[in-house]
């Protein structure tokens, strides 16, 4: 434990940068058939997120790991009001939509999607928020529990509007391990809980295509061409790894997987590298979250310890939500796997969120 807090930087650099390189392993096996296809470049997805992603990313890490924290502190809110506007945009001309959803901006040919750029500012603003001076957020009913509850629902509202359901449950459940770490009233967290559970229920329960989905997970026998098929074919594609795996590059089921390369990704490594792999990519999601948690003790401002609860609970929830719906254990979701899914903003995202870690851990 001793050797982890006072190594936790350097723990964090290393982990990041293993899951983003096994990362683009899997994804040039994950996407090769898929470029193939669409693209006639076996490689198109691969390049895309090497320049998109890592390149943009990178820079984002650099900015986030040098960044002086009180400056951030300071520009907390404006980044938030940037980052709003962008989840109100995607409703206009300069939104683009697949399928259902509308959850990207399309501007000058670059495809960003603004409610991953939101697990980064709206985490960043709650700390801020919560750690202003001469303000109790943490126990006044008028300064903390209903602004607190006012922000929520603006970004809620938003976010359920695209809709993005899943994005909207790990960031709520993560600002609110964020505020219970701040120090606030009991009462309030229970307030909050019971509240979002309720609009959550409310919601799943009058939206068709989200009861479907609770629906299937419970009967996922039924209907395996249709709406079970997504999930029985995760389910095989993972079961069909066994031990070891069948090797990388050589997984035969992910031409048959829906999303192999974002939603999917992880039963291509289960199918790939079996048990074992799938092990040793779960250890390094738990190891990066168990720094970042444990190391938050060492931060020397509250602003910072409260970052670095707020992006670990973040790591953890999504790597979590992904694996665990992949593996049948809760209803499929659009969540991608941390560092490794195809998607440039989430790829920035994460890279920026590890960043900023760092900067916390040094200078916090």
């Amino acid at each position: 434990m001793h050797v982890i807090k006072k190594n936790a930087d350097v723990i964090i650099i290393v982990i990041s940068a293993a899951l983003i390189v096994l990362g683009m392993a899997i994804l040039a096996s994950a996407s090769s058939s898929l470029g193939e296809i669409k693209f006639g470049d076996a490689y198109y997805y691969l390049k895309h997120q090497f320049i998109f992603g890592l390149g943009i990313g990178l820079v984002a890490f650099l900015a986030a790991m040098f960044v002086p924290l009180k400056f951030l502190k300071k520009i907390s809110f404006v980044l938030l009001l940037i980052n709003i506007a962008g989840l109100i945009l995607v409703f206009t001309p300069l939104g683009s939509e697949f399928g259902t959803s509308a959850r990207w901006l399309d501007i000058f040919g670059f495809q960003i999607q603004p409610s991953e750029l939101l697990k980064f500012t709206f985490i960043v603003y709650i700390s801020a928020w919560l750690t202003s001076k001469g303000r109790d957020r943490k126990k006044d009913l008028s300064e903390g529990l209903l602004p607190f509850m006012i922000i929520c629902a603006v970004i809620g509202g938003l976010l359920l509007a695209q809709p993005s359901t899943s994005i909207l449950i790990i960031i709520m459940i993560s600002t609110l391990i964020v505020y219970f770490m701040s120090g606030t009233k009991l009462s309030f967290i229970a307030i909050m809980g019971l509240v979002g559970i309720l609009i959550l229920t409310l919601v799943i329960t009058f939206t068709p295509y989200r009861k479907s989905r609770i629906l299937s997970f419970l009967s996922p026998d039924t209907d395996v061409r249709g709406t079970n098929y997504h999930l029985n074919q995760s389910l095989i594609t993972v079961g069909s790894g066994g031990l070891t795996g069948v090797g990388y590059g050589n997984s035969t089921l992910k031409n048959s997987l829906p999303e192999p390369i974002g939603d999917s990704i992880f039963a291509v490594v289960a199918e790939e590298f079996g048990f074992v792999g799938s092990m040793f990519f779960i250890a390094l999601y738990f190891l990066l979250v168990f720094t970042g948690l444990s190391g938050s003790a060492r931060a020397h401002s509250d602003f910072g310890k409260l970052i670095l609860i707020g992006f670990s609970s973040i790591i953890g929830l999504q790597a979590f939500t992904h694996i665990a719906s992949v593996s049948g254990f809760i209803p499929l979701t659009g969540v991608p796997l941390p560092f490794v899914s195809y998607g440039g903003t989430a790829l920035v995202t994460f890279m920026a969120m590890a960043g900023l870690m760092v900067n916390a851990l040094r200078h916090g």
